[in-house]
């Protein structure tokens, strides 16, 4: 059976509790111990599927399919694990599974409550694959005295009841303020928050102190003293220069050895943090610089596109270069000529979206590049605006457009060379859609394979002709167009096995002009970048080095 570490945080909001978590998962795997990582998020929505990237940052979808909170990418990219549905739920999630047991008559007539029903609901999904892993990594979402996520820690607090004594640590993120006018950290704020946390009935075993200046001795001492841990408990999370120095420095400060402490593993492995130590190196002593605009929607947030962010900052690491982002907002270039803000850049990456509000700027942006001959990395809607401004400006298609901004409605001339997709295969089995389905988990998701013509470009980046990658979409370029594109000399050199759906499309005699209909940002990860980032910004180096 698994051992478990249930994280939780106090006194604000993004203190890192996700990204300590995922750092811990590395450090016990560098001790050769097996991992898996799960999220629990106390808001109602079933998933983040259906909210905007302004309120919740990106949606992180996983190979079977499910949208999920961003902190499941932290997960994979420091471990390599692949997240599944069963690690990541919501209480919209559990408050559904309850309603839909009570309306089938589970429970034999009961009076439903949070505490047994919800409350068993939340321990059920913890246990799931307890006897895959040695050591079972869950984060709880929120601070503690949400009242949202109350049920989630009273389950916690339980399921650590129910399990046999020291199969359960739980490790606690808090924030140490900086006065500067006292000129010291204030430990008041972490003292109140274990102690909201242990009116609940949960102790925490391991603190992790956030703060932007080392933690005196003295402090130390206080902490562990007011708070009821050990002195060597009590770790200290700097902040750091690049989240991939996270493992090496909670290493130093002894949370992996804090945390076997707590389970009373003793010896325990030594661990081999030679994978981190390389990716550090490549982080911190780069032979280069390359820069790259992003031209999106969401680019007030950067968390809305923080998987494409870390898979480029992977693929400098591939090639010892620092890479430099430059957010546009794609709305600008609706208005203006895009180049004075393009000039000057090594690459241009379209990212996914929906709706159509900067559409027209990122079709002026995939033009620019293409003329212009700078490579050009479209993903998803940055696939499908590059296809309409071939149709447009090479095809003689002056119409083309997509179903999704809703202009087919009386234009008759209206070519919709992007269409909504209604029916597709998955595992064998057909899947049908239409426009009036709930919004919510009804897209194109999760993994699904793809056939490389031999040959091509992308087969040269992916070394194969047959790739696997995740989906998140609900609009796909019309193969009935696939000839007249092709004739302009816009090759589709990846196709879905059965040959229906284009997954990829390049210009063969452009230097570097990619554009797929699935996200390889999700699949991207320090100690393996993703063959397409690491390709795209080999092509920008070779840009930089003429300029």
């Amino acid at each position: 059976m698994a051992r478990y570490v249930f994280i939780t945080g106090g006194v604000v909001s993004s203190l890192g509790k996700g990204l300590a978590s995922a750092a811990l998962g590395a450090l016990l795997q560098a001790r050769g111990y097996s991992v898996r990582l799960r999220k629990l998020d106390p808001y109602l929505n079933v998933d983040p599927g259906t909210m905007s990237p302004f309120e919740h940052g990106e949606v992180f979808v996983t190979d079977d399919g499910a949208e999920t909170d961003l902190d499941l990418g932290h997960y994979e990219r420091f471990t390599g694990v692949s997240a599944r549905k069963t690690d990541s739920v919501s209480s919209g999630r559990i408050y559904s599974t309850v309603l839909e047991k009570e309306r089938r008559g589970d429970y034999l007539g009961k009076t439903i409550q949070v505490i047994p029903h919800v409350t068993n609901e939340i321990k059920d999904f913890i246990a799931i694959g307890d006897d895959e892993v040695d050591f079972m990594l869950c984060e709880i979402g929120g601070t503690v005295g949400d009242i949202e996520g109350l049920p989630f820690f009273e389950a916690i607090r339980q399921f650590a009841q129910d399990r046999p004594r020291g199969e359960c640590v739980f490790m606690h993120l808090t924030l140490l303020p900086w006065i500067g006018a006292a000129g010291e950290l204030k430990t008041k704020p972490t003292q109140h928050s274990v102690k909201e946390l242990r009116s609940i009935g949960i102790a925490p075993d391991v603190l992790v102190c956030r703060s932007d200046k080392p933690i005196p001795e003295k402090e130390r001492e206080k902490i562990a003293l007011f708070c009821n841990v050990r002195k060597e408990d009590v770790i200290a999370a700097p902040d750091l220069k690049s989240i991939y120095e996270a493992p090496l420095a909670y290493h130093r400060e002894g949370l992996d050895q804090a945390v076997l402490d707590a389970f009373r593993i003793a010896p325990a492995p030594a661990p081999n943090l030679s994978v981190w130590e390389d990716v550090a190196d490549r982080i911190f002593n780069p032979e280069g610089e390359v820069r790259v605009a992003i031209v999106g929607k969401y680019t007030q947030l950067e968390d809305a596109y923080k998987s494409i962010a870390e898979a480029l900052t992977h693929g400098g690491m591939a090639h010892r270069v620092r890479v430099t982002l430059e957010w546009i907002d794609a709305e600008i270039f609706e208005r203006e000529d895009p180049a004075p803000y393009l000039e000057g850049f090594h690459a241009i990456l379209v990212p996914g979206g929906f709706g159509e509000r900067g559409t027209e700027g990122k079709i002026k942006a995939a033009e620019f590049a293409r003329t212009r001959e700078i490579p050009y990395l479209g993903i998803c809607l940055g696939m499908q605006m590059a296809v309409i401004e071939a149709a447009r400006n090479l095809a003689g298609m002056e119409n083309a457009g997509s179903q999704e901004f809703d202009h087919e409605a009386g234009e008759e001339r209206f070519e919709p060379v992007i269409f909504h997709l209604k029916e597709w295969v998955k595992d064998n089995q057909k899947i049908a859609r239409t426009v009036l389905d709930d919004k919510g988990g009804t897209m194109r998701l999760g993994a699904y394979a793809a056939t490389l013509e031999p040959g091509s470009k992308v087969a040269e980046v992916y070394g194969t002709t047959t790739i696997e990658e995740r989906h998140r979409h609900r609009y796909e370029v019309d193969i009935k167009y696939r000839e007249k594109l092709e004739a302009v000399g816009l090759k589709f050199s990846g196709m879905s096995p059965d040959g229906r759906l284009p997954e990829i499309v390049e210009w063969p005699d452009h230097p570097w002009f990619i554009g797929v209909q699935f996200h390889p940002e999700l699949k991207s990860k320090p100690f393996a970048p993703h063959p397409l980032f690491e390709g795209f910004v080999g092509a920008a180096k070779e840009v930089s080095r003429l300029v």
